[in-house]
């Protein structure tokens, strides 16, 4: 098995097999998906925000070393993942648009923001735990052209990550750890509420409901948001009394994939994805299956 960084060259290759050129509509789709990374990523510590994604933490008993390069394990002509590898629309049960996607060289492995503002909160030093290639993607529900997509009409977001054994082998035996301390955070924060800010607070829980049920590793990932209340009054802010969403973790090989569905996609239904994109990372894995 050959080893080697990634060159000059295979980074061009990244970066000239990713090129399509998109069209309006997709630069705007685009646009908003970034703004609305931005606004999450400021807005993590509100009560109210829910969802949105993160690089996984890996906990560690002093302070974060900055992430270090590892060679890549080569197991074709340059080791990038072929779009092939990802969930096609066709394995999805609604209509939808043409996948959003792109690829990259030395990226997080990526789950949940809030997940790493509760480590934070509770004064865990934490780590980020990087992979040596990643191809990402974002479809959306089918809609005519022109339509302002709501963040609703995500179906599925998915990332694969190719990693080496030893970041593998990390990350699936840190997951009880690396979620032990938020199984009941209370967050605080400012809200807005009928036209004033109050200060709120809610309750997130992060649980793994399932393991191991595909692939060569799996885990199904649950985050909980109990309902906000305002904090002087207790009143109860909102109409939904809980907000529950899942994610599942997929290992084939060196690839690991993170499927995040969209919001009324059921566990049943996750796992059925989970499934479908173990067959299709196989190929791609090494070994192979």
């Amino acid at each position: 098995m050959r080893e080697h960084e990634p060159t000059l060259a295979d980074r061009l290759g990244v970066d000239l097999t990713a090129v399509r050129w998109p069209e309006p509509a997709e630069i705007r789709a685009r646009a908003r998906r970034r703004a609305r990374r931005q606004v999450a990523g400021a807005a993590v510590a509100l009560v109210l925000v829910v969802g949105g994604a993160t690089a996984v933490l890996r906990p560690t008993d002093g302070a974060a070393p900055p992430p270090v390069a590892v060679p890549v394990m080569d197991p074709g002509p340059s080791g990038e993942i072929p779009p092939e590898a990802l969930l096609q629309p066709a394995d999805l049960r609604e209509q939808s648009e043409p996948p959003l996607t792109a690829s990259d060289l030395g990226e997080s492995i990526r789950l949940d923001d809030h997940l790493g503002a509760c480590r934070t909160d509770q004064g865990q030093s934490t780590r980020w735990e990087t992979s040596l290639w990643s191809r990402s993607q974002a479809i959306l529900r089918d809609r005519p052209d022109g339509y302002d997509h709501h963040p609703s009409d995500l179906l599925v977001g998915q990332d694969i990550y190719r990693v080496t054994p030893e970041v593998a082998g990390r990350f699936f035996r840190g997951l009880e750890q690396l979620i032990a301390p938020c199984a009941a955070w209370r967050s605080v924060g400012p809200i807005e509420w009928r036209g004033r800010t109050i200060n709120a607070e809610a309750v997130h829980n992060w649980a793994l409901v399932d393991r191991d049920f595909v692939g060569d590793e799996a885990a199904l990932l649950r985050h909980s948001v109990s309902q906000p209340r305002d904090r002087a009054t207790g009143e109860p802010l909102g109409e939904v009394s809980r907000s529950t969403t899942s994610l599942a973790i997929v290992r084939v090989g060196d690839l690991v994939t993170v499927i995040v569905p969209g919001s009324s996609t059921s566990d049943d239904e996750l796992r059925r994805l989970a499934r479908v994109a173990a067959t299709r990372m196989c190929p791609s894995a090494n070994p192979s299956c």
